[in-house]
C-alpha cells in the first residue's frame, strides 16, 4: 500500500519557468486523435489499495478510451525505478521517493500533487514501551521503509528533537515486515503512514510518540516517466489519467463511507481500520505550485545535509506542470 506522508511548507518559493506549463526545455507533444488514443496502453504502477481501487470506487475507470495495464509495487521507490526504466508510464508515490529518484537522476517527473492529514503520519511505539518522547529514541532501533515518506517524516522529527539519523539505528523494512517486527518487539519504534498507523493503533494498541505536524508536508505525487511524457499518445492518456485521479480524490472526500468500504474490500483491511483512516482525512488535490516545490526542496536539502543523498537535488527540475490548466479545472469542478 502506499499512503502519505516530509516537512512543513517552506516560506520561500522556488521559481519555475512556465508557471502554467512544462519547463521550456521540455517539448510537450500535441494532442492525438480519439482513434490514436484508443491505441494507447498506459502502464500504471500502483500500491495495493491505491489509485486503481480509488478510481474504480469513484467510477473513473468506466469510460477510458485507452487501455490500462496495472502493476503492483510494495512502496514508492521501486515504483519510480520502474518508471525511470520505462517498465511503467506513471504511478503515485509519497513526498520522499521523488527526491531519492531525483538524486539518482531518474528519468521521471512529478505531474500533479495532493496533500493528506499529516497527523496520521507517525512514529509509533508499542503500548508497553517506556519511551517518553522522541529524544529518548537515541540509540534505539526504528523501523522505516527507506526512501519513503515515513523516512522523510522521521528525519525531520529527529531533527526537531535535537537528533539525527546517526543517533539511532535505522532498520529499513517494508511496511508488512515492519508491522511484524513492531508487534514482535524486535524494533523499538516504527515510522509509518496511514492506514498502517490506524491498523497499529486498533490492532496492536500502538502509542503515537510523535505525529507529522511540523515534520511532514503530507504531499503525494502522481509521477510519469519522461519517455511517456514525450510520446504523443501516452502524453494525451496521462493528461486524462491525471484529471481522473483528481476527480476521484474529490469524490472520496465527499463519499467517505463508500470509499472506506471499497478500500477495505480491495486491501483486506478491517472495515474499522479503513474507516478510521478515511475519517482522518485522505488525499486532496492541490496545485503543483512554487510553495510545493520549495517544501520538497527543503526536504531534499535535509537528506543531503544528513549525507543520506550524494550532493544537492534540484527538485524544480523534476516538476512538470504541463497539465496545470486541466488539473486546475478538475479541482474546481470535481
Amino acid at each position: 500500500m502506499r499512503w502519505r506522508n516530509g516537512i512543513a511548507v517552506a516560506a520561500t518559493a522556488v521559481v519555475l519557468a512556465g508557471c502554467g506549463s512544462a519547463a521550456s526545455s521540455d517539448a510537450v507533444p500535441g494532442p492525438v486523435s480519439p482513434a490514436d488514443l484508443a491505441k494507447v496502453t498506459l502502464k500504471v504502477g500502483d500500491q495495493k489499495g491505491g489509485v486503481k481501487s480509488l478510481l474504480t470506487a469513484a467510477g473513473q475507470l468506466d469510460d477510458t478510451t485507452y487501455k490500462i495495464d496495472w502493476a503492483t509495487f510494495t512502496s514508492g521507490p521501486p515504483l519510480l525505478e520502474a518508471a525511470s526504466a520505462g517498465a511503467i508510464d506513471t504511478g503515485r508515490v509519497g513526498n520522499t521517493p521523488p527526491i531519492f529518484a531525483a538524486a539518482a537522476k531518474a528519468k521521471i517527473k512529478v505531474i500533479s500533487v495532493s496533500r493528506s492529514n499529516v497527523e496520521r503520519e507517525a512514529v509509533l511505539v508499542p503500548p508497553d514501551s517506556t519511551l517518553p518522547d522522541v529524544a529518548a529514541l537515541k540509540g534505539k532501533t526504528i523501523g522505516v521503509a527507506k526512501g519513503t515518506s515515513a523516512h522523510g517524516q522521521l528525519l525531520n522529527t529527529l531533527h526537531r528533537n535535537g537528533l539525527s539519523t546517526k543517533d539511532v539505528k535505522l532498520n529499513f523494512l517494508q511496511p508488512s515486515e515492519a508491522y511484524a517486527a513492531f508487534t514482535q518487539h524486535t524494533i523499538d519504534a516504527w515510522a509509518i503512514w496511514d492506514p498502517y498507523t490506524a491498523q497499529a493503533q486498533l490492532e496492536a494498541h500502538a502509542r503515537v510518540l510523535a505525529d507529522g505536524r511540523g515534520a511532514s508536508n503530507g504531499l503525494g505525487f502522481l509521477t510519469a516517466g519522461t519517455a511517456a511524457l514525450a510520446d504523443p499518445g501516452k502524453n494525451s492518456a496521462l493528461r486524462d489519467f491525471a484529471v481522473r485521479v483528481v476527480k476521484a480524490q474529490k469524490w472520496a472526500d465527499t463519499h467517505r463511507a463508500e470509499w472506506a468500504a471499497a478500500w477495505a474490500k480491495e486491501t483486506g483491511l478491517k472495515p474499522e481500520v479503513a474507516r478510521k483512516t478515511v475519517d482522518a482525512g485522505r488525499d486532496l488535490p492541490i496545485a503543483l505550485d512554487d510553495t510545493v516545490i520549495a517544501s520538497e526542496q527543503q526536504l531534499a536539502d535535509a537528506f543531503t545535509d544528513e549525507k543520506t543523498l550524494p550532493g544537492k537535488v534540484d527538485f524544480a527540475a523534476f516538476a512538470d506542470r504541463r497539465f496545470a490548466a486541466d488539473l486546475d479545472q478538475a479541482r474546481s469542478t470535481g
